[in-house]
């Protein structure tokens, strides 16, 4: 097991020597994935580990993957969706185009959910997708629209519980233990890597969802990430946040409501 002083010491040599930064993330919850990879690549002494991360960038290249990845699913707390399908999509509908940012979108489920709900609303043709990610492996699987069959169960459930009413297996193709979802969404998609630590904001967005990524950052961080957000979000826009998330330290109140029970809230000026 990694110490907190050898924390330290490894989140300052990767910073040094690849200029990522993983100063701002949760330290509670990176010292539980740096364990993790430590463990299942099977290192006893911590500066192996370190001179490997340093100086062998294919293993750096796996263990920042390894670090930075996110769990998800797809309609993920079906009573969120719910409420996008009954309250935010009907506003959104008086657009003329709607552009979508899924930040920190991982392997994708919660994208490939959102065009879904857009489609059933009849809005995926005039929509864009922008999803982004630290990590480019997960990247490149969202891209496919591949997930494994056996969760399609579970998936079916939450999307019914979100209020969907077709056959959730008309919009994939199943084949050797993998669901792949139809084209018709993926083509409304944009996938590109994006630091939500360090970069900037890229365009203007009418719906930001960044759920279950700022619970691994520092208060600062937090607020840095908020601060983007508002910056990337158009006037009555709407912004959704993990169950865990809010933005009530991170900036006026006077600048957003937030809508019933979900944490999600509308941009009023």
């Amino acid at each position: 097991m990694i110490e907190d002083i050898e924390l330290e010491t490894l989140i300052n040599d990767i910073y040094e020597y690849h200029g990522f930064d993983l100063g701002n993330y949760s330290k509670a919850s990176l010292k539980r994935r740096v364990n993790r990879i430590y463990q299942l690549d099977g290192f006893t002494n911590f500066y192996d580990f370190l001179t490997k991360i340093k100086y062998d960038s294919d293993y750096y290249k796996r263990a920042i993957d390894e670090i930075t990845v996110n769990v998800t699913e797809m309609f993920r707390d079906p009573s969120f969706y719910k409420v996008v399908r009954t309250e935010i999509l009907p506003v959104l509908a008086t657009k003329p185009f709607i552009r979508l940012w899924h930040a920190g979108c991982a392997s994708g489920e919660e994208v490939y959910s959102m065009a879904i709900l857009l489609k059933e609303a009849g809005l995926l043709h005039k929509s864009l997708l922008y999803a982004t990610d630290i990590n480019s492996k997960v990247l490149e699987s969202a891209k496919k629209g591949i997930f494994p069959l056996r969760m399609m169960k579970d998936y079916s459930d939450n999307y019914r519980d979100s209020g969907g009413q077709e056959d959730f297996s008309n919009y994939y193709i199943a084949n050797y233990g993998n669901a792949k979802f139809n084209e018709e969404l993926s083509q409304k998609m944009v996938f590109s890597q994006h630091n939500l630590v360090s970069d900037t904001s890229f365009n203007e967005f009418d719906f930001i969802l960044c759920r279950n990524v700022l619970i691994y950052f520092d208060n600062d961080l937090q607020k840095r990430v908020i601060k983007l957000f508002d910056e990337s979000l158009s006037v009555l826009g709407y912004l959704a946040l993990g169950t865990k998330e809010t933005i009530k330290y991170s900036i006026s109140q006077t600048k957003y409501n937030q809508l019933d029970k979900e944490k999600i809230w509308r941009k009023i000026k």
